[in-house]
């Protein structure tokens, strides 16, 4: 994968059910889910999400950022959802920053080995 590949992710803050029919209208074929389920109360979960994104024909990948930063497997598992789809991609959390600071591990791994 290079690094121009991240190009086609947009970041957002948490999103809710409803906005699953609006995000399909704009044009995304992927949604990320980096929140972990259980952070506040009321906050839809990973399966509800899923089967909303599913419903609308999107692909979606549930790939929770703990608090306690971005692990490997975060960064291994977003190339991979990267990897098996096309498109444009949604990646959210709870303010959009952990989804934000992920991709820029990715940038600065994918130029060293690009390198």
């Amino acid at each position: 994968m290079e690094t121009s590949e991240l190009n086609r992710v947009s970041l957002a803050s948490q999103i809710q059910l409803d906005d699953l029919a609006l995000i399909k209208q704009k044009g995304f074929k992927t949604i990320i889910n980096n929140r972990p389920d259980n952070e506040v109360p009321n906050q839809p979960s990973d399966e509800e999400i899923s089967v909303r994104a599913r419903e609308q024909g999107l692909s979606y990948f549930y790939i929770p950022i703990l608090p306690s930063g971005i692990s490997a497997e975060n960064i291994e598992e977003t190339i991979i959802a990267l990897e098996q789809t096309q498109g444009p991609v949604l990646a959210f959390c709870r303010s959009g920053t952990r989804s934000g600071v992920l991709l820029e591990v990715l940038k600065k791994e994918l130029e060293q080995n690009e390198s």
